[in-house]
């Protein structure tokens, strides 16, 4: 896959009369994977909304490979960003076949005419997110982590380069996370398709992040390596938080232990 070039550019933006990105730039590293995070109302859902045009800025651009993306036309878009939102509805009844073949959507021509190449889109999608044994059954039969490797089917049927994920892994246990995440990252490494995704978890962020971005009050507040932004000074800015730093014993990675008001290596 190709590398895309995707920038917000001075953006402002909001819902109603209240702006929650205030002049905020900010370019997707491509063929990366990465983690947007920060306190609840900090502006990461509202950015990904913004990036992916689901939102339009008051003020600056977002541009993808040099072109004003809120001008170009939506099956263009579509075809070049994959966006699954938060708590995607699906509609009841549908089968996950049907729901994953809409991901090809956006490489229908004016009159339709499905081809060989939209089945072996599909069946890619499903055979990668393992759902095709699931093809058959209703999607509102599904387990929560189930119905989630759906959704990202169908945006993989999209075959896009590049995927915008807000909070992929919300609502699931965390065998389900985990399994999300490792997907995710097979699809980076496999086919160098750049992720960006919103995601709560620090500690899931860094692991599985190569580049990580904090945002505070409607601003990016740090970005750069797990290693440089998830710091005790980080998490005290940004959650109003103490914790200390460790390293992941599994991945090498820094680990957040937060610190409450009654538990510290004197009590014990």
């Amino acid at each position: 896959m190709s590398k895309l070039r995707l920038a917000a550019e001075d953006i402002t933006a909001g819902y109603g009369e209240s702006d929650i990105l205030e002049k905020l730039n900010f370019e997707v590293p491509a063929g990366k994977v990465t983690a947007i995070v920060g306190a609840n109302a900090c502006g990461k859902s509202t950015l990904l909304r913004t990036l992916s045009r689901l939102l339009t800025p008051r003020s600056g651009r977002v541009m993808l490979d040099g072109k004003a993306i809120h001008k170009m036309p939506t099956k263009a878009l579509a075809r070049r960003l994959g966006l699954l939102p938060q708590s995607p509805l699906a509609p009841e009844g549908i089968t996950v076949a049907d729901l994953v073949s809409r991901g090809r959507h956006p490489h229908q021509g004016t009159f339709g005419g499905w081809t060989k190449a939209d089945d072996e889109a599909i069946a890619t999608a499903l055979e990668t997110t393992k759902t095709d044994t699931l093809a058959d059954r209703a999607v509102d039969e599904l387990s929560g982590g189930q119905r989630q490797r759906v959704w990202i089917a169908m945006v993989l049927a999209q075959q896009t380069d590049m995927l915008l994920l807000d909070e992929p892994t919300t609502f699931l246990d965390i065998s389900h996370q985990v399994e999300v995440l490792d997907l995710l990252t097979d699809l980076n490494r496999k086919n160098n398709t750049t992720i960006v995704m919103v995601l709560h978890d620090l500690n899931l962020a860094a692991r599985y992040a190569d580049h990580l971005v904090a945002m505070r009050a409607g601003k990016l507040h740090i970005a750069g390596s797990p290693e440089e932004v998830l710091t005790e000074a980080m998490v005290r800015d940004v959650f109003a938080l103490e914790s200390r730093i460790i390293s992941d014993p599994v991945s090498g990675r820094p680990m957040m232990v937060p610190i409450g008001r009654h538990y510290s290596n004197s009590d014990r």
